[in-house]
């Protein structure tokens, strides 16, 4: 059934404005949802293991050498470790800032419960849910490596510079600092090279921490010992104090769109010494690195986060786009055919007879009059 032209025209008015509301849409939805998007989750749950890469160093001092009545230090070899780092969100987090709490530990596994455990740290942050971060306050976050006499952990207030757990949505081609939580300071991480890992595109970046002297960021007992020479394997019994020191070469594969760190590698490397440039005994040497089960997490999680970024950011502003311009150009053209009633054959003629008179009309009946005159 033809529409008349009163209903043309309501029609075409609704596809106009349809069409226009969906064109509005897909401008505004990569603005102001993609922004919301592009954000740290607060329900953020990250387990990642790493461990020591087969065929390289792995070597681990004995630390019950060093108590022992006799002998020199004693350094493991072939050590088998593995890095377990447990990340959650703390309060407090809102909308725009979130403080991560992530416990770390290091352990040989060829040693059973505490006798195994080499390290423990508790490092907690406030970051920016967009760039990754810290925020500007002072102290904007705290690390624990000792523990009280109840075996609690005492957080120190620490002041983080530079990226730790994730790097910026949008990650670029650049240098970043990155912090390093066992000397308390950033160094920049170098961009290296673009690969792919399982098919996924990452960025490699790598950062270097100069040898650095533990005594000088944290004086806990195991960073500095005095103990006879012929224990640290010199010479004579006369007491010799050794300082640990620290470097490390650490190396993050991240996907640039959302900034998750793929796969993590570091070469660390504590020893003790009388100079830092001249080792005397190693306390750790290993090469450590994400095991496969924690790449394939962490490249779930990115993709599950770029499927996200795609479906606002390119998908549905191309499908709005799309058919609101189709709308658009309905309601348009029906508007112009509405506007453009055709005329009826014959209309506006007088009733007489003649070829535009209808069938049904009846012929003016004609009434003669006489004049008397």
């Amino acid at each position: 059934m033809a529409l008349s032209a009163g209903t043309r025209r309501t029609v075409a008015c609704l596809l106009v404005g349809l069409g226009a509301l969906l064109i509005v849409a897909a401008v505004m939805i990569p603005t102001y949802t993609v922004s919301k998007l592009a954000k740290t989750p607060l329900d953020l749950e990250i387990t990642t293991i790493a461990t020591n890469q087969p065929g390289e160093d792995s070597l681990v001092l004995d630390s019950k050498s060093l108590t022992a009545p006799e002998g020199a230090a004693k350094v493991d070899t072939n050590v088998p470790l593995i890095s377990q780092r447990f990340l959650t969100v703390e309060d407090p987090s809102d909308a725009t800032e979130m403080t991560v709490q992530a416990g770390q530990t290091l352990r040989r596994i060829d040693k059973q419960g505490d006798t195994g455990l080499l390290t423990a740290t508790i490092d907690r942050v406030t970051i920016d849910r967009t760039s990754g971060k810290p925020v500007a306050k002072d102290p904007n976050g705290s690390i624990a490596v000792t523990v009280n006499k109840d075996l609690q952990s005492i957080a120190d207030p620490v002041q983080h510079t530079g990226l730790q757990y994730r790097f910026p949505i949008g990650t670029e081609k650049k240098s970043y600092p990155y912090f390093d939580v066992n000397v308390r300071k950033s160094f920049d991480a170098k961009f290296i090279e673009e690969t792919e890992i399982n098919n996924t595109k990452v960025y490699h970046f790598q950062m270097s921490v100069p040898v650095t002297n533990l005594w000088d960021v944290i004086q806990a007992p195991t960073n500095r010992l005095s103990l006879p020479a012929s224990k640290w394997g010199l010479e004579g019994d006369e007491p010799v104090t050794m300082t640990r020191f620290y470097t490390d070469t650490r190396d993050l594969w991240v996907e640039p769109q959302t900034g998750t760190v793929i796969k993590g590698g570091e070469q660390i490397y504590l020893y003790y010494a009388r100079s830092g440039d001249h080792p005397d005994v190693t306390a750790l040497k290993s090469h450590l690195v994400f095991d496969e089960n924690t790449i394939e997490s962490q490249i779930s999680v990115a993709k599950e986060n770029i499927d996200k970024l795609s479906l606002y950011g390119r998908i549905m502003p191309i499908v709005l786009g799309v058919l609101g311009v189709a709308a658009l150009i309905a309601g348009v053209l029906l508007g112009i055919r509405g506007g453009s009633t055709s005329v009826p054959a014959g209309a506006g003629r007088g009733r007489r007879g003649g070829p535009g008179r209808g069938g049904d009309d009846a012929p003016t009946e004609q009434i003669k009059i006489q004049k008397n005159l």
